[in-house]
């Protein structure tokens, strides 16, 4: 299996349906959850909405990339987002959550291996290699978050 294709791997593990790291996964953390516990509050911590839309964004904008356009994502503007207010915008979000995962995945998976090494857009963003890598592990610290979110969520509905 070529460096491309274990990336992919990787990512799809993470956004779609791997558990060997965290025995869990995007997925499965949100599939089915609905907008009242997406944007719910826990103390001053980010809303589980917040957190997916945040990583929604660099992956976005990691593929416009990948796609030939140029890097317009900031992180200053990474958890700047319209409120979800109903659970037809939380669902729309999902569903185009998950085709731009799918599609950063296979455009990943058909990079060259020779691709991985070069710069990312300027050398001062470092290689391919270290931006998906470092969306793989920017994924996972906050997929952590999620779960313990929902976990804080579920308590305090069922413990006051």
């Amino acid at each position: 299996m070529n460096q491309s294709t274990q990336l992919a791997h990787r990512f799809r593990e993470v956004m779609l349906s791997g558990t060997w790291i965290a025995n869990t996964n995007y997925s499965r953390q949100l599939q089915g959850l609905d907008v009242k516990t997406a944007t719910a509050r826990m103390a001053d911590l980010n809303t589980i909405a917040v957190l997916a839309q945040h990583i929604h964004y660099y992956i976005a904008g990691i593929k416009q990339v990948f796609l030939g356009g140029s890097l317009e994502i900031r992180d200053k503007f990474s958890f700047d987002f319209q409120p979800m207010e109903s659970q037809e915008q939380w669902e729309a979000f999902l569903e185009k959550f998950w085709r731009d995962c799918e599609a950063f995945a296979q455009l990943v998976e058909q990079m060259p291996d020779e691709q991985l090494n070069t710069a990312f857009v300027d050398e001062k963003y470092g290689t391919y290699q270290r931006n998906i890598d470092g969306m793989i592990e920017h994924a996972y610290y906050h997929l952590g978050q999620i779960s313990l979110i929902k976990k804080l969520l579920s308590n305090a509905t069922v413990h006051p």
